[in-house]
C-alpha cells in the first residue's frame, strides 16, 4: 500500500471510508513489513491463528494469556466458544464456553497445583475457572454487599492477583473503581472512580502487579480516556502516572523488564479519538516508551513524551497483547471485523 492510499484511509476513518475495507487489506499489500522501533521490531504475521468462522466463531478478541505449558488461550464475546486455545503455531487445540455474550477479562493465575482463569464479563459477573472450563468461584456483585448504591452501575473489564492472593477488580465500563478482594473474596477495600484527578479514572479498563526490578509490588492500572497508566499501592494510595499523550492503551502486559500495551484508538484527525488507529506500545524497565508497532516512533523533548498516533494502517482497535517465552507478541481485536489474533514475530 503506498503512502497516500495509507493516509487517505486514516484521514477518511471518521466517514466511515475504513470500516469498509476488509481487516486484512493492509496485509495482502505487506507481507514482508517489519514494525516496531530500536531493538523491538516485528514481522507480521497475518495467518497466525486463522480458523474456520463456521466452526469456530469470534466476535471479538478482547484478550490472551498464555500458560505453563505455552499455550495460548483466548477469550472472545463469542457465546458459541468463550475460550480458544491455540498452541503457538497457531493451531486450535479446543474450545470451550460459558455461554457469555460479553466475556471481556481473562487473568491466568498459578496456584502451584493448578492454574485458573478469572473472567471478567460486562455482564456483572467475574468467576474463576479451572482451564477447562469449570467454574470454581464467583465475586458477588458490589451492589448485593453494600459496596456499591443501587443507582451505580458496575462493568467489570479486567481482574489482577497480588502475590498474597488478594483479587482486584477494575470496574472499567461502570463506576470506574478498582475493587479489592482477599483471596477467600472477602471485600476489603475499593479506589478510583469516575474524574479528573491524579487518583481518579476515565475508563479503569485494566489492571496488573508491577514487580519489575525486584521491587516492592505496586499496582500499575489503566486510565484509557487520560492516555495513561496510573501506579497506586497495594492499598490503593496514589503514586504515580505514565503519561502516554495520544495512546488511548488497554490492560498494561509485563514480561520481563518491559511493558507492553495495545492501544485500541490514537488521535488521528483533529486530535480526537479515532477509529481505526491502533497499534501496540513498548515501555523499559524505566517506564520510557522504546517502540509502538504500527504506530509512530516514540519521540522525547525536554524528558516530556511526545503525541504517538498510528503510522501504518495494519491495526483496527488493539485491545490487548500477550508476550511469549521469545518475545513474540500476540494482538487481541475488539471491533476488527470478527478476525482471529495477529502475531508480531520479533525480528
Amino acid at each position: 500500500m503506498n503512502s497516500d492510499r495509507r493516509k487517505f484511509i486514516q484521514n477518511t476513518s471518521l466517514l466511515g471510508i475504513a470500516m469498509s475495507i476488509s481487516p486484512n487489506f493492509s496485509f495482502a499489500h505487506n507481507r514482508d513489513m517489519v514494525i516496531g522501533h530500536g531493538d523491538f521490531q516485528y514481522k507480521v504475521d497475518q495467518k497466525w491463528g486463522l480458523l474456520d468462522p463456521a466452526k469456530v466463531p469470534v466476535n471479538n478478541c478482547h484478550e490472551m494469556v498464555m500458560d505453563r505449558k505455552g499455550r495460548m488461550i483466548m477469550v472472545t464475546d463469542e457465546p458459541k466458544n468463550n475460550v480458544i486455545i491455540y498452541d503457538q503455531s497457531g493451531k486450535f487445540l479446543k474450545a470451550w464456553t460459558l455461554g457469555m455474550d460479553r466475556a471481556h477479562g481473562l487473568t491466568l493465575v498459578d496456584e502451584g497445583d493448578a492454574e485458573y482463569l478469572w473472567i471478567s464479563d460486562n455482564a456483572g459477573r467475574v468467576v474463576k475457572t479451572t482451564l477447562e472450563g469449570m467454574i470454581v468461584a464467583e465475586i458477588a456483585a458490589p451492589v448485593s454487599e453494600g459496596v456499591y448504591t443501587e443507582k451505580m452501575s458496575y462493568v467489570p473489564t479486567e481482574t489482577t492477583i497480588a502475590p498474597n492472593g488478594d483479587l482486584y477488580v477494575a470496574d472499567g465500563y461502570g463506576s470506574q473503581y478498582f475493587l479489592r478482594y482477599d483471596k477467600n473474596g472477602k471485600f476489603i477495600n475499593k479506589f478510583g472512580g469516575s474524574g479528573s484527578g491524579d487518583a481518579q479514572f476515565s475508563t479503569a479498563h485494566g489492571i496488573t502487579v508491577d514487580q519489575r526490578g525486584g521491587k516492592a509490588p505496586t499496582l500499575l492500572c489503566t486510565s484509557r480516556g487520560h492516555n495513561s497508566f496510573k501506579r497506586f499501592t497495594m492499598e490503593g494510595e496514589y503514586m504515580e502516572t505514565i503519561f502516554l499523550p495520544g495512546a488511548f492503551v488497554c490492560r498494561p502486559v509485563i514480561h520481563g523488564d518491559n511493558l507492553y500495551a495495545g492501544v485500541c484508538w490514537s488521535r488521528l484527525r483533529y486530535l480526537e479519538q479515532t477509529p481505526d488507529s491502533g497499534f501496540v506500545t513498548i515501555l523499559d524497565k524505566n517506564n520510557l516508551v522504546v517502540s509502538n508497532p504500527g504506530g509512530t516512533a516514540p519521540e522525547y523533548r525536554n524528558g516530556e513524551l511526545q503525541l504517538m498516533v498510528q503510522s501504518e494502517a495494519i491495526f483496527k482497535h488493539c485491545h490487548d497483547v500477550c508476550i511469549d517465552q521469545d518475545e513474540n507478541i500476540y494482538v487481541c481485536q475488539w471491533n476488527a471485523g470478527k478476525t482471529y489474533p495477529i502475531k508480531l514475530t520479533r525480528v
